[in-house]
């Protein structure tokens, strides 16, 4: 949670785009610092997990679900960074990885990303989280593909 892909990476690599609303900026990131309160509490103090947890089927499939879901979004998100040259301008169709199976590749990548984490930690809290993520940027996707 410190070093966030999307929230503190991502915005780096991004060249031009549209500016971001300080009230939406805000919000994204009160939302931020309290999910990862939330999530390094409930892993911290309340989560019980076993000596051999890190050798769970459970553990291991979430892991690799997260990381692959961790991939498929950074590959997603350089394609859409890509998509147009220097004072290009317009709607373009992203080709490539896995939008050639998904139109919104880059929030399929992180609902597996943080469904991955939520079946490694296997926690109400990520659990919750993997939720809304995927009912946020489920809706999104949708938005996108239409």
């Amino acid at each position: 949670f410190l070093v966030h892909y999307r929230a503190l990476i991502f915005p780096l690599l991004i060249r031009e785009g549209k500016p971001t609303p300080f009230f939406t900026f805000l919000l994204a990131l009160l939302f931020c610092v309290y999910n990862g309160y939330l999530q390094g509490r409930s892993l911290s103090n309340y989560a019980k997990y076993p000596s051999g947890w890190l050798k769970d089927p459970c553990f291991i499939t979430g892991f690799i679900g997260w990381l692959i879901g961790m991939a498929i979004n950074i590959h997603s998100d350089h394609i859409l960074r890509n998509l147009r040259k220097p004072g290009e301008t317009g709607y373009k169709i992203p080709r490539g990885g896995m939008f050639e199976y998904v139109s919104g590749a880059n929030f399929f990548g992180e609902i597996l990303e943080w469904f991955g984490f939520a079946l490694a930690c296997c926690t109400i809290e990520s659990l919750a989280f993997a939720l809304c993520t995927f009912f946020i940027l489920g809706s999104r996707a949708k938005q996108h593909h239409q």
